[in-house]
């Protein structure tokens, strides 16, 4: 709870982490998404932010670099029970990699109606056709999330 008595959102502290690594995208001159994975207990165990352009690497999205890295951590692939959060609603890959590590919530801020997998163009985590499905969290955050977006693609036109 906070100083007035509301009880906290969990998953805003976390949120609040891949907005600051996302701004740290911006700043980098890459699109500005990032991405953070969490333990269980809701300990950080991987963060990323995008660097597609600084690695010359398509795969090199917040998501899949948080993913690697907590993978790369915890010394297994499996992330069973762990939570990503990302900035701006998962692509294919990267809602494909989370179903693969078998990541058990995806939390996300805005929406992405041109490449979103967690709900707008699809919904690739709850598949009922494929062997894991995890729990989708959005909107946490929204608002900043998508207020970065839409400065960074504005200063870019």
């Amino acid at each position: 709870m906070n100083e007035s008595g509301v009880r906290r959102d969990p998953d805003e502290g976390h949120m609040r982490t891949a907005l600051a690594l996302a701004e740290e995208a911006a700043a980098a001159g890459e699109v500005p998404v990032g991405a953070v994975v969490t333990d269980p207990s809701g300990r950080v165990v991987g963060e990323g932010r995008n660097r597609t352009r600084q690695l010359s690497d398509p795969t090199a999205h917040a998501e899949m670099l948080a993913l690697r890295a907590a993978a790369g951590r915890l010394g297994d692939w499996r992330l069973e029970g762990h939570t990503l959060y990302a900035t701006l609603e998962p692509c294919a890959m990267c809602a494909g990699a989370a179903m693969l590590a078998r990541v058990e919530t995806v939390v996300y801020g805005t929406a992405d109606p041109k490449a979103g997998m967690c709900g707008s163009l699809g919904n690739l985590l709850q598949d009922s056709r494929l062997n894991h499905r995890a729990r989708i969290r959005q909107g946490v955050l929204a608002g900043a999330a998508a207020r970065l977006l839409r400065e960074f693609f504005r200063a870019r036109r």
